[in-house]
């Protein structure tokens, strides 16, 4: 198998390396000679989260919530799933239909040959954790039922990960291909389908799967052992993939028409389900007269550490605004691309509500107990 394909090769030329720097199935080099300081700050924030996360989840687990471990677990599934064959498409026998799309840069921790840092292992439990954490603590799940609940953490993840991904290819984080034409059309530095598959339809699909086979078991009061967690874990990371491959399946058919109009049929999309999860949380917020009350969910970790990672990436869009402001033609002076600015304010903005809101609904509502039910059966 060719590990440098000419496209992997070039955009690593790009970003200031090439493959005979990329080590083997693990490397690790120092964080002070990566390519710039951005770069640790950026795994420090998301690795440190994610081990939190997951330390949290365990404790919730054996007090009777397995929620969060399934949305940890079921996220990192969908992560091996997904990942490996853009990595590698000719080693999956993909060669022929699908080239390199992107390259990350060379982090502190790498695994194979270079293509998966550590950091984007760990950012897929973290942001999917905090997005699902988020929606559940606003309590849509429980008032407005499983779509309308997956809609909501679709809105909210793609709102804290665009905020890093119109930033990285302005600090050299990865690369896109730009010729790639599964990667068009662009909105400015960053591919449709990123913006609207990768930070919205994949965690809406996988908050489908996690709250169906669990989280609403949990919300009634069933507790699950490991082995029933596993098996779960396993179809939710494996039914999240095949999500991701259905709900785009508008703009991948009417697309073929051309670029344009793929991005108009992906922007639509991206739309419903904004729309669809503004609605919810208004009902959320406001519940007419009537309505049943539910005790409110509570997670401090995550309002304590999606507040973190707004204030960390607002440090780092601050950083690279000089750069941002002085850039010609959507290239900065170094010829890195830049993001879409108003579109990063709006994300920003949706972050800092959905995370001020869980103060909120916290404060109108006692706390739930933790679950004290029944075990479920396998």
């Amino acid at each position: 198998m060719d590990l440098c394909t000419p496209t992997f090769d070039a955009l690593a030329r790009r970003m200031g390396f090439t493959c005979d720097d990329t080590g083997g199935l693990f490397s690790a080099r120092s964080p002070f000679h990566l390519e710039n300081w951005t770069l640790p700050v950026l795994e420090l924030t998301i690795i440190v989260g994610s081990v939190l996360m997951l330390m949290h989840a365990f404790r919730r687990w054996r007090r009777g919530d397995a929620t969060n471990l399934a949305v940890w677990f079921g996220a990192t599934a969908y992560l091996f799933v997904i990942e490996p064959p853009l990595y590698f498409p000719g080693a999956f026998g993909l060669a022929g239909h699908v080239d390199t799309m992107f390259a990350h840069n060379l982090f502190t921790v790498e695994f194979l040959w270079g293509r998966l840092p550590l950091y984007i292992v760990a950012i897929y439990p973290l942001m999917a954790t905090m997005s699902f954490e988020i929606v559940r603590m606003l309590g849509v799940f429980r008032r407005c039922g499983t779509f309308l609940g997956a809609c909501t953490v679709g809105l909210v993840h793609g709102a804290f990960y665009e905020i890093f991904d119109h930033l990285g290819p302005q600090l050299r984080w990865w690369e896109w291909a730009p010729d790639n034409p599964i990667n068009l059309p662009f909105f400015t530095s960053v591919p449709m389908g990123s913006v609207v598959v990768f930070a919205a339809l994949w965690p809406m699909s996988l908050a489908l799967c996690v709250q169906f086979l669990v989280g609403r078991h949990v919300d009634a009061g069933v507790r699950f052992t490991g082995p029933q967690l596993v098996w779960r874990t396993v179809v939710i990371g494996l039914a999240a993939s095949v999500g991701t491959f259905v709900l785009p399946l508008p703009a991948t058919i009417v697309g073929l028409a051309g670029d344009t109009v793929r991005g108009t049929v992906y922007a639509l999309e991206l739309a419903l389900m904004a729309g669809a999860a503004l609605y919810a949380a208004r009902r959320c917020l406001s519940p007419g007269p009537g309505a049943p009350s539910f005790p409110a969910h509570r997670n401090r970790l995550v309002q304590a550490y999606a507040a973190l990672y707004l204030v960390v990436f607002a440090g780092l869009w601050i950083a690279a605004l000089p750069d941002f402001l002085a850039a010609k033609g959507g290239l900065t002076a170094a010829e890195d691309p830049v993001g879409s600015l108003p579109f990063t304010l709006l994300c920003f903005v949706i972050g800092i509500a959905a995370v001020a809101l869980t103060f909120v609904v916290r404060d109108r509502e006692p706390v739930a107990p933790e679950p004290i039910g029944s075990t479920m059966g396998v």
